[in-house]
């Protein structure tokens, strides 16, 4: 209960906060060009309260699953008389939709993903200016924890537990330095010195065309000392079955000592569901098993959730805060597209896809751990997702208002009005089963439905 009771919680405080935001940029481009907005509400359904202020009725109805602003002239019903024929009245009122140029239609159907990128990019500007949360132990060296086998690092000769001394051009580069000499280095080879042993080591390593987030051509740093916590084991997953406990601790996996969960799930996925042997710490006491790994969500996995290290703030200046909130939204704004576009070509399952349920579980999560950094990034991610989401060419959306929109001013004059609503009574068809099959697939992923599959 009492998880259910923060879901929600956690639910309604977020959606409501991006609904508004959302909604708001709606709002504030259309009074500014003059458009008459009858009412701005946050939810839909019945009203439950609100206030009319001039023109507009600022409302707050039962189901807090979205929101909306609604324009004189916007709705195809609108602009229709009892007969089916097209009304006079609006097209003679100044202040309505209809009355205004396509541009100005565009820009207020922009309006709203734009203020979600804008809040995304603020929220994250703000936590890395304000806090920006770091281990309160970190490594200080540019120390190498695991090589991905066959990857251009490995290619190179580079290998676990290597201290990076030189890279291209500079003389013991942090983490971050390598990274941006990398970036600037595409499809490059460059000198790179590794301290091994004790001797300086001369290397070359080639740099794919495209780097992955997660590593550097194949190398995993190391930032943390100590061994992986485990905070949670999932039930019937194989870390479960292996017989690995909450407070346990991972001091090596077949021998290697890794710190991070990164480091772990990459080791394991370049096993492909090699069985991985363990050394655990527990209560004091050396604990060997073997564990199977399984094809859990997108990857080979255990099924556990690691114990976080404790943390510090450690604001960054603000030309950093800047680069690092822009690369936080570019960043993930290219994972949702290239989501969608595995979706649309069937390389990724429909049933990944998370909905109102799966989103209230993310928040709940999100608001239960500690420290900062996960309800920030949450927070901006839903953003993200809700701005490009509304921006998809589909009627009912913004984006498909837009397209509508583009392919008026092609033809240089308005799509019938029978037409439009037809459009949109299809869609609305399609958004709901689609929003059904979404919340059917979020409620067979809870708990109580996952403990019952073999």
């Amino acid at each position: 209960m009492h998880e259910f009771l923060v879901a929600t919680a956690s639910f309604i405080v977020l959606v409501g906060v991006m609904v508004v935001v959302h909604e708001f940029g709606h709002f504030a481009v259309a009074k500014f060009f003059g458009v008459r907005v009858e009412s701005f509400s946050v939810g839909f359904g019945p009203r439950l309260f609100g206030v009319t202020l001039g023109e507009t009725e600022y409302k707050v109805c039962l189901l807090p699953l979205g929101g909306f602003v609604k324009m004189t002239g916007e709705a195809p019903e609108q602009n229709l008389e009892a007969g089916g024929k097209p009304t006079e009245v609006l097209a003679d009122d100044p202040r309505a939709l209809t009355s205004h140029p396509r541009w100005q239609r565009m820009l207020i159907g922009l309006a709203g993903p734009t203020s979600n990128f804008i809040l995304a990019f603020v929220l994250m500007f703000f936590y890395f200016a304000a806090i920006n949360e770091v281990p309160s132990v970190q490594v200080s060296t540019t120390t190498i924890e695991w090589v991905i086998p066959g990857s251009p690092a490995a290619q190179a000769g580079i290998e676990p537990g290597d201290v990076i001394r030189r890279f291209d051009n500079q003389d013991n580069p942090t983490w971050e330095v390598v990274a941006e000499r990398a970036n600037i280095n595409l499809n490059q080879t460059v000198p790179v010195s590794v301290e091994r042993g004790g001797n300086t080591v001369p290397l070359s390593l080639h740099v794919p065309a495209e780097l992955k987030d997660d590593d550097l051509a194949g190398m995993l740093p190391q930032f943390l000392l100590g061994p992986i916590g485990v905070e949670q084991v999932q039930s019937g997953t194989p870390a479960d079955q292996a017989g690995l406990r909450a407070g346990d601790a991972i001091q090596s996996v077949d021998g290697h000592a890794f710190h991070t969960v990164t480091t772990l799930l990459a080791y394991m996925q370049a096993g492909q569901g090699k069985p991985v042997s363990l050394l655990v710490l527990r209560n004091g006491s050396t604990v060997a098993m073997v564990a199977h790994p399984a094809k859990l969500d997108t990857g080979w996995k255990l099924g556990f959730i690691n114990r976080p290290p404790p943390y510090r703030d450690d604001p960054l200046p603000l030309n950093r805060a800047v680069a690092k909130s822009t690369a936080f939204c570019a960043d993930n704004s290219t994972l949702i597209v290239e989501v969608l576009r595995r979706l649309f070509t069937r390389q990724v399952s429909a049933t990944q896809l998370s909905g109102p349920v799966g989103i209230a579980r993310m928040a709940g999560e999100a608001a239960e751990m500690k420290g900062w950094s996960p309800k920030f990034i949450l927070a901006s991610e839903i953003s993200l997702n809700l701005g490009i989401l509304n921006l998809l060419p589909f009627p009912i959306l913004d984006g498909g208002m837009i397209f509508l929109l583009l392919i008026e001013s092609l033809l240089r004059h308005d799509i019938s009005i029978n037409v439009k609503e037809r459009i949109y009574q299809a869609a609305f068809v399609v958004i709901i089963a689609f929003f059904a099959f979404v919340i059917f697939n979020d409620v067979t992923k809870l708990p109580i439905f996952t403990h019952l599959k073999p």
